[in-house]
């Protein structure tokens, strides 16, 4: 393969770049960053890094809070040919350790109040550099960015060279490090900037977090390829969002987004009459939020399908049809299937496995080739796990999950990771984690658990030991104990039934 600058992912969002005056990010305080700005400071962080001693795909591993300096520290790592690791900032130091232990990241930039167990992970790994960075933007990242004379250029990269990891637990309770290559992440954004019809004039309300793919490499790369303004958000604040509704033009968001909104008064079609486009993700919407929000403000939400390993997979159309219930249409470019577990194709209207293949689907999982072979058939088709339906016109519908993953308000929570901490713990002979229905954030977790005999332990005996081992967003919700768990006749633990028992736990 080539190596040529145009393949890197930097190259291609660079081009979409506003005029040097032109409005990039626009803060609460209304501070303004300008697209010359910003390609500065991106320049600076390029500079930083290679100074760094980094080169083409070594990786650089951030655990910090959203801010204009995390976005233009990755936008800099991607300049500099570098692959981008990012984590969710509620991931423990326990947790750090694994992710830091199988990227082997040349640079590792945390939060400053994480410095110390940082550093102390990092020793034991042998990374080289450990640099902080807070959420005003301010610490030894920042620093070293101030200190580099600003560069221009872009690394020479193969379009197949990692661009970035972002780890997605498996029912192993081990995290995979999805590989998403330069060619990966720019053809889902250029197909997505096409797709949803951005055009100038268009302002992206951003609320997301950048740990992600959706806030990350769908909304952030959309914004730049169109040369748009964004009103860049620490988190979802209604007050804030309600604020910025009027001068906006496009928001995506999780549906818990849409259901707060939905619950203001202040929501109204007055408030959106400049939006053109509401598009949610990462977790399924639910159809009564789908109408209910067209009724309220005349839009009609724009739902879609990703996932880590791919990106943007499906979409309701822009023009057309957007049907409640469903994640719409292969995108361009992408081809969909529906399949038994054996690979059979099945006919529309039958459910089974989704499989895709196309340029946005990942080179693979890091340091598992066994594993990356087991989710691709023969053909090149990714197994997705997901188990839909398609409709005669090619219409996707997502009716579960053949992997027990709960999303609780668009954040991939995966049971057999919790259940095995649950295990270990003295008090408990077996357990079984499970997501059942919540209002405000789609699914919460739950679990169930066989106290051992002798014991008698309370709520409190299974939820205090995990905090500090596994990210808030993971533990129990709450904890029910039973004397055994509901099996079928082939032993295999029914949580479908766990599932329907606790399905109203949290809708009073």
């Amino acid at each position: 393969m080539t190596l040529s600058p145009e393949n890197n992912l930097y190259s291609h969002l660079r081009r979409g770049f506003g005029l040097d005056d032109a409005p990039c990010l626009i803060l609460p305080d209304n501070a303004v960053i300008t697209y010359g700005q910003a390609r500065k400071r991106i320049g600076q962080y390029a500079a930083a890094l290679k100074k760094l001693g980094l080169k083409r795909e070594d990786r650089v591993t951030v655990q910090a809070e959203k801010s204009i300096e995390s976005l233009f520290l990755y936008l800099g790592v991607i300049q500099a040919g570098g692959t981008y690791n990012p984590l969710n900032t509620a991931y423990t130091q326990s947790e750090l350790e694994y992710f830091i232990s199988d990227a082997q990241p040349h640079v590792v930039v945390c939060d400053p109040k994480n410095e110390a167990g940082t550093n102390e992970i990092t020793a034991r790994h042998n990374v080289k550099h450990v640099l902080c960075l807070d959420s005003e933007g301010a610490g030894s990242a920042c620093d070293l960015a101030d200190e580099a004379e600003t560069s221009d250029e872009i690394i020479a990269v193969n379009e197949d060279d990692v661009a970035a990891i972002i780890y997605t637990s498996g029912t192993t309770g081990r995290s995979k490090g999805a590989m998403l290559t330069h060619r990966n992440l720019t053809s889902n954004a250029q197909v997505l900037h096409e797709y949803w019809q951005f055009v100038p004039g268009d302002v992206l309300l951003h609320a997301l977090p950048i740990y992600h793919v959706h806030g990350l490499f769908v909304a952030c790369h959309c914004a730049l390829l169109n040369g748009s303004p964004m009103y860049f958000m620490a988190r979802f604040d209604i007050d804030k969002v309600l604020e910025r509704l009027p001068t906006s033009t496009v928001m995506m968001g999780v549906p818990t987004f849409y259901t707060r909104l939905l619950s203001d008064d202040r929501f109204t079609s007055e408030l959106c009459a400049n939006m053109r486009l509401f598009i949610s993700g990462s977790a399924p919407l639910l159809a009564e939020t789908h109408i209910e929000c067209e009724q309220r403000t005349g839009h009609r939400i724009l739902e879609r399908y990703g996932m880590t390993e791919a990106g943007m997979v499906t979409s309701n159309p822009y023009d057309g049809e957007r049907k409640a219930g469903t994640v719409g249409f292969a995108l361009p470019g992408t081809k969909a299937r529906i399949a038994d577990e054996n690979g059979k194709i099945l006919k529309a209207g039958d459910i089974g496995v989704l499989e895709i293949k196309g340029p946005n689907v990942f080179k693979g999982y890091r340091n598992m080739p066994e594993k990356t072979a087991e989710e691709f058939r023969a053909d090149g088709y990714f197994i997705t796990g997901d188990m839909a339906t398609m409709d005669e016109e090619g219409r996707v519908s997502i009716v579960g999950r053949n992997k027990d993953m709960i999303i609780s308000g668009g954040l991939n929570i995966y049971p057999k990771e919790i259940e095995a901490e649950i295990d270990e713990l003295n008090c408990v002979t077996e357990s079984a984690v499970i997501g059942v229905p919540h209002p405000d954030f789609g699914e919460s977790v739950v679990a169930v658990v066989v106290a051992k005999p002798g014991t008698d332990p309370a709520q409190s005996d299974i939820i205090d030991p995990l905090d500090g081992r596994l990210a808030r967003f993971k533990l129990p919700k709450r904890v029910f104990f039973v004397d055994e768990l509901p099996r079928n006749t082939m032993g295999k633990v029914q949580k479908n039934v766990l599932r329907a028992q606790h399905k109203d736990l949290f809708s009073t």
